[in-house]
């Protein structure tokens, strides 16, 4: 059975990023096993979202009706987002390392999806539920240094923070693709082969 792909590239490196070329090949294994498949891509990098501020914010607590003519504007970025995310059946997300985190790239977007009432919600206890659910996402990962395992993984807050957002969202079958040590001498030379071996798709 065919699937709904959406590729979030947030690399700045165009084809010489290797997040990218790992998203690819996660893709064309998605291919491979659904045929017929359906990639919308999406970058980040070259179309980046806009930090959110005032007005955005607001637009979204404005009940539609009552939204003032920027307000229509400012939101129509962030339901277009999450109208592709809700469409989507499967998500390639690109996910370098910038200073041991995400590209603020990548976290504009996140921030525009994440919306109350609508990719998640809070129950009478408190506790949220998120409404993206029966997805799944592969992460593409890419970094100079180790940070999987051994002394440097209590430095890795790119992992740790897009399992939690998209459990968040609701989206909690996630698989984690690195290609990591792309600096280290002994380690580099197999460290893109490695990453492509790891990946399976379910």
């Amino acid at each position: 059975m065919s699937k709904k792909v959406l590729h979030l590239i947030s690399s700045p490196q165009g084809e010489m990023s290797v997040t990218k070329k790992i998203g690819n090949t996660i893709i064309d294994k998605i291919k491979e096993k659904y045929p017929g498949s359906i990639v919308k891509e999406k970058d980040l990098a070259t179309s980046p979202f806009p930090h959110l501020d005032k007005l955005q914010i607001q637009s979204w607590f404005t009940s539609a009706e009552d939204r003032s003519p920027e307000q229509l504007v400012a939101i129509k970025i962030s339901e277009e987002a999450i109208a592709e995310m809700e469409e989507a059946d499967i998500y390639v997300i690109d996910a370098p390392f910038y200073n041991f985190a995400i590209p603020s790239t990548l976290k504009a977007y996140l921030d525009h999806i994440t919306r109350p009432g609508i990719t998640f919600k809070y129950n009478e206890s408190g506790y949220s539920e998120g409404l993206l659910k029966n997805k799944k996402a592969y992460v593409a990962i890419a970094s100079s240094g180790v940070y999987s395992e051994g002394e440097f993984q209590a430095f890795d807050f790119v992992s740790p923070y897009l399992k939690f957002i998209l459990g968040f969202l609701g989206i909690t079958d996630i698989s984690f693709i690195r290609v990591e040590g792309l600096r280290l001498e002994g380690i580099k030379e197999t460290a893109y082969q490695k990453g492509v071996e790891s990946i399976v798709i379910d």
